[in-house]
């Protein structure tokens, strides 16, 4: 598994924080529920994702050396007015020539801290990439209007998914990832659209040891089929999985059972 550049993932977060701003500049309703974070208004969504930005952006410039409380890092709540499109839209801005600006002066190999064990602005790069382009995928579903992502940024979107699970039940072994040990289950991800320059195929291995992976088209108990994206989102839990663009082959229970505990921790 090769990560991205530094540059490409900067790059992305660029143009995810201005695809994002397209969403809240839309006319769609700031005050609506995003369906696939329902305790969250759109609004929320956008504070939430900018805040994001915010705080790994002060983490990243402090070179801080443990975990940054949010009350520390200026602006990262939002703008005081809520339901004022223009306004978030400048704060969002903001929030992402910051972080860009950051990551890219610390390029990859900058001691920071970080949750997952990787103490490296690298890592920051990598995850705000993908934290960005999910809740883009909420903002957009929630605003009606169509939603898609560059084939490698999806693809390494779903490694790193893979490997946080991993490092969860490595660390913080609770009783969700305690369930996804267990011998003789697979799922296999397989992407319909993409050439074999990207092997955009996964199979998902649950052990004793724990969850194992690894890219390839392979045999499992239950496969997820689909366009890339779609398959993403899915695999996110952003889209149902009987949604048309989707299919699912095997045993069905394996997955949504997988996408009832894989988790962040």
């Amino acid at each position: 598994m090769t990560l991205l550049a530094h540059e490409r993932y900067c790059d992305e977060i660029a143009h995810q924080v201005a695809l994002l701003r397209s969403v809240v500049m839309s006319g769609a309703d700031l005050s609506g529920t995003v369906p696939t974070c329902p305790d969250w208004s759109l609004e929320d969504l956008v504070r939430h994702t900018g805040g994001a930005l915010r705080w790994v952006e002060f983490i990243v410039r402090t070179r801080a050396e443990e975990e940054v409380p949010e009350e520390r890092v200026p602006g990262l709540a939002g703008p005081g007015r809520r339901g004022d499109a223009a306004v978030l839209d400048a704060w969002l801005a903001e929030s992402g020539e910051q972080v860009v600006a950051a990551l890219r002066e610390a390029g990859p190999d900058t001691k920071v801290w970080s949750w997952a064990g990787i103490l490296n602005s690298g890592f920051w790069a990598r995850r705000m990439t993908h934290e960005i382009t999910v809740h883009r995928a909420d903002a957009t579903l929630a605003a009606g209007l169509p939603y898609e992502v560059a084939p490698d940024v999806a693809a390494d979107a779903i490694d790193e998914w893979l490997q946080i699970v991993e490092f969860v039940q490595r660390t913080a072994p609770h009783d969700a990832a305690r369930e996804l040990r267990g011998p003789g289950r697979s799922i296999h991800l397989h992407a319909t659209d993409t050439g074999p320059h990207l092997n955009a195929e996964w199979l998902i291995e649950l052990t004793e040891d724990g969850v194992a992976w690894r890219r390839g088209h392979e045999k499992a108990t239950v496969a997820l089929r689909g366009p890339l994206t779609p398959v993403l989102l899915a695999f996110y839990r952003r889209l149902p999985l009987d949604a048309p663009e989707v299919e699912v082959l095997g045993e069905r229970e394996l997955l949504e059972f997988w996408l009832e505990r894989a988790t962040f921790g």
